[in-house]
């Protein structure tokens, strides 16, 4: 299996892709959170923002704050749910806020998304960073929120049926690096049988063909943890099992940010970006199918 071949360019940053009826549905960091759709996976329209103004209470949480960042979507109890980050570069006094609209299809009368507000904030005190939403459910259906960049790792919380994170839990840390800066964020987990796999991406992004993001991967049989690579070392030890770089590919730098999707027809898919040595370094989204082989992701 390959990448697969998308028609022109596609430019995209901390790609997530679901899917609708027979449409697919991008979403990624950019300016109001663009949105494209699909129906094949390969040829991608622009649709649209979630939002044509920043919702008024980022702009009083997080002062300096512009374009939204690695937007979460999920369909919850009849409606599709956006999670996005509210920050600005290399501070971790950031928000997580959510939105939701009964359907994608900016067509239809049930289209319109309605701002919830902010879901965390996080402080210059605190030892996470309210960046990089993530969510999934545990084997009960229970949702867990996952988030975070840089400073303690990625970050653990439960969440009630309503989206919002349980009052009075305690962060549950699941992945670090052990060293300052902490470069390990953009976490996604993802359950295939018996394991809940976490994926990562480890060192820096956002320096065009210079980027060092690689994804990285775990698992266990518990969604809190703890999560081993294939040597056991636990990724809050700096583990992960490497699965795509910088040498992965002749043409692609600093692959990271992933999310995983499944389809209809069960096919899985790892979705990211990449930074294109022959585009000057611009981002580009990649979809690739995966497999999973002896319990773990399998890439060609």
């Amino acid at each position: 299996m390959a990448l697969l071949d998308l028609t022109g360019f596609v430019l995209a940053h901390d790609p997530v892709i679901v899917r609708e009826g027979n449409t697919y549905w991008r979403f990624q960091t950019g300016p109001g959170i663009p949105v494209s759709s699909s129906s094949d996976l390969k040829n991608w329209t622009y649709r649209g923002k979630v939002f044509n103004e920043n919702p008024e209470w980022t702009k009083i949480s997080i002062p300096g704050s512009t374009d939204f960042w690695a937007p979460e979507v999920v369909y919850r109890n009849g409606r599709w749910r956006i999670y996005y980050a509210v920050s600005t570069f290399g501070k971790n006094k950031s928000a997580i806020g959510l939105a939701e609209t009964k359907t994608l299809d900016p067509t239809s009368p049930d289209f319109g998304w309605t701002d919830r507000g902010a879901v965390l904030l996080s402080k210059e005190s605190d030892n996470y960073n309210a960046i990089d939403p993530a969510v999934a459910a545990d084997e009960k259906g229970r949702d867990y929120f996952l988030f975070g960049s840089f400073w303690g790792g990625l970050v653990l919380f439960p969440l009630e049926e309503d989206g919002t994170i349980t009052k009075g839990s305690e962060a549950l840390f699941v992945a670090s690096r052990q060293t300052e800066p902490n470069p390990v964020e953009g976490g996604f987990i993802f359950k295939e049988g018996d394991w809940y796999y976490l994926f990562a991406s480890h060192d820096f992004c956002c320096r065009g063909t210079a980027s060092s993001y690689h994804i990285v991967v775990g698992r266990s049989r518990s969604i809190t943890g703890p999560y081993l690579d294939k040597a056991g070392v636990p990724m809050t030890e700096s583990g992960g099992f490497l699965l795509r770089d910088g040498s992965s590919h002749k043409r692609w730098a600093g692959p990271g940010h992933n999310s995983v999707f499944r389809d209809t027809d069960g096919k899985i898919y790892l979705v990211y970006h990449a930074y294109d040595r022959e585009n000057n370094g611009l981002q580009q989204l990649q979809i690739e199918p995966m497999t999973f082989e002896n319990g773990w992701p399998c890439l060609s």
